[in-house]
């Protein structure tokens, strides 16, 4: 069990502020706005299990730095290929980062303060989804750079697009701005951007009006289904993204 002490600090890309009970979250990478890469990838999946396992968090709201939530798009192809042991580490965490997040047994608000391009599958998992006007949301780390979309993208898209949408998503480096996104069902409301974190803190305060078994197990009902869809598919689909990226044949 974890106390908020033990890990408010202890993450190089993710700050953390908390006010009764709430929990906000806010990706960075510098100060600035996320930029993906090895180290959010680990931050994320050992910050989503001290999280969890923490009784104080009632709430939690995930946000990012900036115009943007998430980059950049790749400038070319992203094949890293390697070994089978250094892929190993990027499976076991690319596994548990999901599990790990949807394991945090409280609920969950998003608030999507720009651009999502790279592993938008994390904010839209969450239970509420907030964007600002000029978010958008794409795959562009996955098959537009020469890798199998199989870090959990393969799984939450079609699931929450609806599976001919998620596939065409997935397969053709689609972006899907704000508004798109909200008549698509990715997006609940979409706001200016200096009113989003308001109304985040707004629900969250609503959701605190509840009693605290009552949000807690409202959250494992509604994401179940969800957590048995990736206990059954995300590890398969990182072994395959693996054996695409330590392919050497040329194009």
């Amino acid at each position: 069990m974890a106390t908020f002490d033990d890990y408010a600090n202890k993450y190089k890309t993710i700050r953390m502020e908390r006010r009764n009970g709430i929990l906000q979250l806010t990706f960075h990478t510098d100060g600035g706005p996320l930029r993906w890469g090895l180290q959010p990838h680990r931050d994320f999946t050992y910050a989503f299990a001290d999280i969890g396992s923490d009784p104080e968090n009632q709430i939690i709201i995930l946000t990012g730095t900036g115009d943007e939530f998430s980059g950049p798009r790749p400038s070319g192809p992203n094949r890293p290929g390697g070994t089978p042991r250094s892929w190993d580490a990027i499976y076991w965490e690319g596994k548990h980062l999901l599990q790990n997040l949807l394991d945090i047994e409280v609920p969950m608000i998003s608030a999507i303060n720009g651009p999502a391009l790279r592993h938008c599958e994390i904010p839209l998992l969450c239970d509420i989804v907030l964007a600002a006007e000029h978010a958008e949301f794409q795959d562009s780390a996955h098959f537009p750079s020469g890798l199998v979309p199989g870090d959990g993208m393969h799984i939450v898209m079609p699931l929450l697009l609806g599976a001919n949408r998620g596939r065409y998503f997935l397969l053709t480096g689609q972006i899907i701005p704000a508004r798109q996104a909200q008549e698509l069902g990715l997006v609940a409301e979409v706001l200016p951007k200096d009113k989003l974190l308001p109304r985040a803190w707004e629900l969250a305060e609503q959701l605190m009006k509840q009693p605290p078994l009552t949000r807690r197990y409202a959250r494992v009902a509604i994401t179940q289904d969800i957590k048995r869809k990736l206990l059954d598919l995300l590890g398969y689909g990182l072994a395959l993204e693996g054996l695409g990226a330590l392919d050497k044949e040329p194009y």
